[in-house]
């Protein structure tokens, strides 16, 4: 028996006027997925996640929470999502946990499962023993966003959306909003929108990148980097000549090429070299590169691109794609 997706966007389109935010934006997220959604500013995120909540609508195109169209059935929709903006507004003079049974009543949690399901949120994202009582406006940037969290989870949503979870944190309270994340995992579906990248390829389980109202990639870490930075890659020392390291790897049947060259001191650099062939490469390159009379290899080691340079890949490519496919004016 084939799963309904969680979300499944056909076709996305919405525009203000002459300015198209989104174009023609289709995906497809899973029951229990963490997907990241990546994208430069203005390139149609948050008007993407909007629409999905329900919160705005669509010029054209579809999309579906759970199987229930969004456009048709926007009140049930709200029903099955938790959504946390990037703004995160709180009203700072109301306690913790006044604010959330405020919030559970309006998403028409039943009477008698309202203390419980405000307790098990707040148990969820750590909120119960330290800042059950607290005043809102009396806490730091990190539990904020916990209460945010904590608000998204009430109703026991299918579907989890957080627009910048862990903008403006420190690396604690990032690694703490990066468990809670964890926690989700296979209960919930969710969808992440965020610029710290490390933070997305530590927590998602496949990326969907847009770029100027359009998506320009969608997979796995491993799947996008084999798109669009295919080979192998590595980090190396030499001091000597570095431009004679090309040449001794064609010799022996290495085509390579080098990406990087940042000095490293007197007669010294640092090479990231892209390496075409397959297979166990370290050995054959350090049999290659050793003992040589141009230069003297100090370090060697595979490097794995990371997922900011997947999305700086991704990004650049449909810019030079949309270049390419502008009219010519003839003079």
């Amino acid at each position: 028996m084939e799963t309904t997706p969680s979300i499944r966007v056909q076709d996305l389109t919405r525009q203000y006027g002459a300015l198209t935010a989104i174009h023609k934006v289709n995906f497809t997220v899973n029951p229990g997925e963490v997907v990241g959604f990546l994208g430069p500013n203005g390139a149609g995120k948050s008007t993407t996640m909007r629409i999905l909540s329900g919160i705005m609508s669509a010029t054209s195109g579809s999309a579906w929470v759970g199987g229930t169209c969004v456009a048709q059935n926007p009140h049930e929709v709200k029903r099955k999502i938790g959504y946390m903006p990037e703004n995160n507004p709180l009203p700072d003079d109301m306690r913790v946990v006044e604010y959330l049974r405020f919030r559970a009543r309006l998403k028409e949690v039943p009477g008698r499962k309202l203390r419980s399901t405000v307790q098990e949120a707040m148990e969820i994202c750590d909120l119960a023993r330290t800042a059950r009582r607290k005043i809102i406006g009396t806490l730091s940037k990190g539990f904020r966003q916990r209460v945010g969290i904590a608000d998204a989870l009430l109703g026991d949503p299918e579907v989890i959306i957080m627009d910048e979870p862990t903008i403006g944190l420190d690396p604690h309270q990032i690694q703490g909003i990066r468990k809670l994340i964890d926690n989700l995992r296979g209960k919930h579906t969710v969808i992440l929108s965020s610029h710290i990248l490390p933070e997305i390829e530590r927590s998602c389980d496949r990326v969907i990148i847009i770029n100027r109202g359009r998506i320009v990639a969608a997979g796995t870490s491993d799947e996008l980097r084999e798109e669009f930075l295919p080979g192998n890659r590595f980090s190396l020392i030499v001091e000597g000549d570095e431009s004679a390291v090309s040449t001794c790897l064609e010799q022996r049947g290495l085509k390579s090429s080098i990406l990087e060259n940042t000095p490293q001191g007197e007669n010294r650099a640092r090479l990231t070299l892209r390496l075409e062939n397959n297979g166990e490469l370290g050995p054959q390159l350090i049999q290659a590169l050793s003992n040589q009379s141009e230069f003297t290899l100090h370090s060697l080691a595979s490097r794995v691109p990371n997922l900011e340079e997947i999305f700086l890949a991704a990004t650049k490519r449909s810019w030079e794609e949309t270049i390419e496919t502008k009219p010519k004016i003839s003079a």
